[in-house]
């Protein structure tokens, strides 16, 4: 039992981590030729980044910015609960609190990431440019494997 609560816990924060740098890094679509790369927040063409983005659609882009933001957010709270529990939960009770709170975090990354799937999967907004998605667009989706698990894990894991 303890190896299993090891085991979430370790991927619970990989998780945490990888939802930061998908994030935060501006590689959610990358030029073929290597040279360009749009992300959430900047525009980077030969390593020099600017705040002007390519995107067409501002609106669907500051929905996808809110809903990354909150899963960061709600990942760490489900991180802290999932602590807390852990310490001051009576043995045979499951860890409710922090299993909803993981799954609203995946709520969160299915719908920021729908939106970015649905306005931008075609590089739209990146007509000039030949693209495909970058390593941020690949880790927020296995976020959201990863988060959907530890979520369905937490709801059926018991204290023993």
């Amino acid at each position: 039992m303890l190896v299993l609560l090891a085991g979430i816990f370790v991927v619970h924060i990989a998780t945490v981590i990888m939802l930061f740098v998908s994030t935060i890094a501006n590689v959610w679509v990358v030029s073929d030729t290597g040279i360009a790369s749009v992300g959430l927040w900047k525009n980077c063409t030969d390593g020099n980044c600017d705040g002007t983005l390519l995107y067409a659609n501002e609106d669907a882009l500051k929905a996808v910015q809110a809903f990354m933001i909150l899963s960061i957010i709600f990942s760490v709270i489900s991180l802290v609960v999932f602590v807390f529990q852990l310490f001051t939960m009576e043995k045979g009770n499951r860890f409710f609190l922090s299993g909803a709170t993981m799954l609203v975090c995946w709520l969160c990354i299915m719908v920021g990431v729908s939106i970015y799937t649905h306005h931008y999967a075609d590089g739209y907004g990146t007509s000039y440019l030949k693209s495909h998605h970058g390593y941020s667009f690949i880790l927020t989706w296995i976020c959201f494997c990863f988060s959907f698990i530890i979520g369905i894990l937490y709801l059926v894991l018991r204290k023993k």
